[in-house]
């Protein structure tokens, strides 16, 4: 009679299965499908444009300075951001394997001695019947619980955990794009500050020079002593723009120290000269940043995963069929434990929310607000991608536009400078001030001609990170 009830009962908890799977059908879960973004335009005016991507090239192909080259493995094993964007990764990959493990039944094991003790009085008994109030149990027990996924309520938490744990794996390519975009720049911010304090030595050497010059032209009365002391003031001038750049050559060794995980010392580096920007610039198309960018496909997994969460939102109004079920061995006598001891239930309930709407809805709602920033976000990192290619692109043609210019403007000032002081030797034409205003020129478009150089270097740097690239 027993087994004939057990039958029914799962017959009947495995129909109502059946009917809540079918009532699934209503398809309360939204599929993701990618939103339709501005791509087009977000570089100005790209005309011939094709696939080629400098993006796909590995860094090791960017950067001819074996120095820079070990300077960024060596961050990318030792940099802090990146260390701490790793843990993210571990973090998000537990939470996702918890999630995964929702969809599984539980199981509980227990074993429990209760002493217990009933009072005579409570027992509806006549007197002299004797009774044992006292009772001791001993129980072994095994239970298992599942709450069947009909709404698909675990599916979707799953699967915004799996979006959660990839958007961390994108930040943390994100990091390592940007780590390595900024331990060559800041290599060559290094080196193009010693190259110009080279210029500046070199230049301050000269000037030295020219006071003692003039002091013997000003003997053989051919100058006089307003130009040496102009002389003086010109060469200080150059001499105390020294102690700024040792200070920010200092400070940017610093810097690099930090980014590769040291304490702050001395960097050892190649010269300015010895650097070749990557000339084989190609951008490809817009709708390759969706691929190669790392903080845009961060941005489409938070989109991704907020619209699972809307979707565990919204199976809360939904009722949930849970399964459990117990069984082991129960005995008053611990030595006959085994003997007719055996005990099991199983229960299948369903439960449906009443007075919990309000909250429901609140769930829902702020679910759904999350959605809309998450899209939101998801095309800005879109545009500002756009943004940063078309700046980086713009940086390095205009300091290739500078590049031919500015070599011309030192050759004119050099031959200005070395005429201006022949005629300040032996004629009355010219005066200290030419050849002073002449120096000064020359000094600024020589610490111009470094920063020009350093652009060029940096905007491939930039538009290489900007296009994506690094993390391949």
């Amino acid at each position: 009679m027993n087994n004939i009830r057990y039958r029914g009962y799962k017959k009947g908890v495995f129909a109502a299965a059946a009917v809540l799977t079918l009532f699934s059908a209503c398809k309360v879960s939204q599929t993701y499908e990618r939103p339709d973004l501005i791509k087009d335009g977000l570089y100005r005016n790209q005309e011939g444009a094709d696939t080629l991507n400098m993006a796909t090239r590995t860094w090791q192909s960017m950067f001819n300075d074996p120095v820079l080259k070990g300077f960024i493995q060596e961050g990318l094993q030792n940099n802090l951001d990146l260390k701490n964007a790793i843990e993210n990764i571990v973090q998000a990959e537990a939470i996702l394997r918890q999630r995964r493990l929702a969809l599984l039944p539980t199981l509980d094991a227990s074993a429990s001695v209760t002493e217990t003790k009933t009072s005579e009085a409570s027992l509806n008994f006549r007197n002299g019947v004797n009774i044992r109030t006292m009772t001791t149990t001993h129980r072994l027990q095994l239970s298992t619980s599942w709450e069947a996924d009909i709404w698909g309520k675990l599916s979707s938490a799953k699967r915004a955990a799996l979006n959660s744990y990839l958007q961390s794996d994108a930040a943390r390519r994100a990091v390592e794009t940007q780590l390595i975009a900024d331990l060559a720049n800041t290599y060559y911010t290094l080196v193009a500050l010693d190259r110009q304090l080279e210029i500046t030595e070199l230049t301050l050497k000269k000037r030295i020079e020219s006071v003692e010059t003039l002091r013997e032209l000003k003997e053989g009365a051919v100058v006089t002593g307003a130009a040496v002391v102009q002389a003086e003031a010109n060469r200080y001038a150059a001499e105390v723009t020294i102690p700024d750049l040792k200070l920010n050559i200092r400070q940017t060794e610093n810097a690099l120290s930090v980014l590769l995980g040291r304490a702050p010392g001395t960097i050892k580096r190649n010269k300015l000269s010895d650097q070749q920007p990557f000339s084989n610039i190609t951008i490809g198309l817009p709708a390759q940043l969706l691929q190669n960018r790392p903080d845009v496909q961060a941005a489409e997994y938070a989109l991704r995963a907020s619209l699972e969460d809307v979707n565990v939102a919204r199976s809360f109004f939904y009722p949930a069929l849970t399964l459990t079920a117990s069984g082991g061995f129960s005995n008053l006598s611990l030595q006959d434990f085994f003997k007719n001891s055996l005990f099991y239930n199983v229960i299948g309930g369903l439960t449906q929310p009443i007075f919990a709407q309000g909250a429901n809805k609140a769930r829902l709602t702020r679910a759904q607000s999350i959605q809309a920033q998450s899209l939101n976000n998801f095309q800005f990192a879109l545009l500002n991608a756009g943004q940063e290619v078309s700046n980086a692109l713009y940086a390095y043609q205009a300091a290739g536009e500078k590049e031919l210019s500015r070599i011309r403007q030192i050759e004119a000032l050099q031959k200005s400078v070395s005429f201006t002081e022949e005629l300040l030797r032996y004629s009355s034409a010219t005066n200290y001030t030419d050849v002073l205003t002449s120096e000064q020129a020359l000094l600024q478009a020589e610490l111009s001609g470094v920063s020009d150089r350093l652009q060029k270097l940096q905007a491939v740097v930039d538009l290489y990170r900007a296009l994506g690239g690094g993390w391949q």
